[in-house]
């Protein structure tokens, strides 16, 4: 099976797949020693073949494949694409365009939550996957010929897939539903990591101003160090280290080694004093500048509301044959139950003429629930 290594092998490659509608992609990395992922392969297809390339491959310039994702003629298809365009932004600053996720498709097609590839080989493409080659280390050279079957497995199925997907969703009229999700996945801003706004993460775990203050700053500055040095958050320091931070706010090197959660060692470390600094910088917010997270919501009557929410959405989504993950989601629910004005997906679009009428109508007494023959039925309730 021929791995692609030479400029001009993919700039042919590319310029046959381009002559097609739509083209299959897929990608293996690895992450677990970096903080941005190193592309070990890179798989696509068309309905006349597949291709394999190497990006690690000494002298390989990706430009034709990067020219091939930004080509507006062409549809990029992949499944559960956020990880694999995060990878092309990073490296090409390309986003691929226009996209087909057949993960988010088949959610809308009724398939289930979050879909896995496996199952819809085996439901649409009534294919079997080879699993035994997926946590290989695919930076290794050579790659075996059972890794570069299971490698190219992932896009030759996914060709007939999409023309399956594709064909419900014309059919359906739901082409449109999957605009939004597309237009996420699309935007640079989904996989810009701003240091700044590395402290949503931990959030949860402080309560007070000045913590969250102070939790933004180190977060800041470890997401800076994590992405200058190229390595994982956590080789930086932990997140358990980062909470003990905000909380405890320590303001010398002596109030710093006493942390159980800081290695030992590390207050005299040369990230001591950046760490002391940005601890500095916290404290030195003015608390009623910090935004601080909303409120639990769900309680007392609220939490009832949600509940019955739920099993409306559950009702409605069967009856449509489309995933409730991806029509409305937990804080959806809540935020409707607290605010019939809420900002909400599920009040938008598509969202809204599916579930997010008949949940205002339920919480507003205008449409009631009840069981007939095992199932949830719904009705518009009397005046």
């Amino acid at each position: 099976m021929k791995l692609i290594s030479e400029t001009s092998e993919l700039a042919a490659a590319c310029a046959r797949l381009a002559a097609h509608p739509f083209v299959t992609v897929d990608t293996e990395f690895m992450r677990e020693t970096t903080y941005y992922s190193k592309l070990c392969l890179i798989q696509m297809a068309s309905p006349e073949e597949g291709v394999l390339v190497d990006p690690l491959a000494e002298g390989l310039d990706l430009a034709p494949f990067m020219a091939l994702m930004a080509d507006e003629r062409v549809v990029k298809v992949f499944h559960s694409a956020r990880q694999d365009i995060e990878i092309v932004w990073n490296i090409g600053r390309v986003i691929p365009s226009p996209l087909f996720d057949t993960q988010v498709a088949a959610m809308v097609c009724g398939y289930g939550d979050s879909v896995s590839y496996e199952q819809l080989a085996n439901d649409v493409a009534k294919a079997r996957i080879d699993k035994s080659s997926r946590f290989t280390d695919w930076s290794r050279r050579p790659l075996s010929e059972a890794q570069l079957a299971y490698a190219l497995s992932d896009v030759t199925h996914l060709v007939p897939i999409y023309e399956e997907l594709a064909r419900q969703l014309a059919e359906t009229g739901r082409t449109s539903w999957l605009d939004e999700e597309m237009r996420v996945l699309t935007s640079p801003a989904t996989y810009q990591n701003e240091p700044t706004l590395a402290w949503r993460r931990l959030i949860g775990r402080v309560r007070k101003a000045r913590e969250v203050a102070v939790l933004m700053e180190v977060c800041a500055w470890r997401e800076r160090e994590a992405q200058a040095r190229d390595v994982p958050r956590n080789r930086v320091l932990k997140d358990d280290a980062l909470v003990d931070l905000a909380i405890s706010q320590p303001q010398n090197a002596e109030a710093l080694g006493r942390l159980r959660s800081i290695p030992n060692g590390f207050e005299r470390s040369r990230s001591a004093a950046d760490i002391l600094a940005a601890v500095e910088a916290g404290l030195a917010r003015d608390p009623a500048t910090v935004a601080m997270p909303d409120r639990p919501r769900g309680r007392g009557g609220a939490s009832a509301t949600v509940d019955l929410l739920k099993v409306l959405l559950k009702a409605l989504c069967e009856k449509n044959g489309v995933a409730p993950k991806i029509v409305a989601t937990v804080d959806d629910l809540e935020a409707i139950a607290d605010d019939d004005e809420a900002d909400v997906g599920a009040l938008r679009g598509w969202r809204r003429e599916l579930f997010g009428e008949s949940a205002l109508a339920l919480k507003n007494g205008r449409l009631s629930l009840a069981i007939e023959d095992g199932a949830v039925i719904y009705a518009a309730r009397d005046a």
